[in-house]
């Protein structure tokens, strides 16, 4: 976290996608274990039907396997026809494993070369404000995604924090300080 994330250029299912393209919005780049999956397929519908949740908070989905494109657009055309869901936002091929490499996606201990369930959120100036890993057998939940976002946006500035469960229109806490005077000078609400 706090690092820029690494640029890359990759066939997608939507077109040819330069990673910095991206800059000036937020974006949460994610990577799955596998195309054709139990555990994976649940998160791309959820994910696909909140899409927009995230477009109204202008950011971008960006997701990301090993697998092939051909593989990613035959598992999207499957999901649109048995969940009547469109997959919407690019899904990258990464073959190679070269832009897995680079973010951290790969689990060096597995016996296969899937990528982790990784996401990233990246922040409008490209730097990488927030990572979170799950095992192959859970799924994210993507109400925690959208609300990650909305969390991070609204701390942004650096004059506020959101505290446990934090959702928007809530309350935020102000930052420690240490000439503040009382018993509540490491946890005060923001005004």
């Amino acid at each position: 976290m706090g690092d820029t994330a690494p640029d890359f250029e990759a066939r997608t299912t939507r077109g040819m996608v330069r990673f910095s393209s991206y800059r000036g919005r937020w974006i949460v780049f994610f990577s799955h274990p596998a195309d054709f999956t139990p555990v994976c397929t649940t998160e791309f519908v959820g994910l696909a039907k909140a899409q927009d949740r995230f477009e109204a908070m202008d950011c971008a989905l960006l997701g990301l396997s090993v697998d092939s494109l051909y593989a990613h657009a035959a598992w999207a055309k499957a999901i649109r026809e048995q969940f009547d869901v469109e997959i919407g936002f690019p899904i990258v091929e990464d073959p190679s494993m070269a832009i897995a490499r680079a973010y951290g996606m790969l689990d060096e201990t597995a016996q296969d070369s899937s990528a982790v369930r990784a996401a990233y959120f990246i922040d409008p100036e490209g730097v990488i404000q927030a990572i979170t890993h799950y095992p192959m057998s859970v799924g994210r939940s993507v109400d925690e995604m959208v609300r990650m976002v909305a969390a991070l946006q609204a701390a942004a500035s650096g004059d506020r924090l959101a505290p446990e469960g934090w959702r928007p229109g809530e309350p935020m806490l102000l930052p420690p300080s240490s000439d503040a005077e009382g018993d509540d000078w490491f946890c005060r609400p923001a005004p």
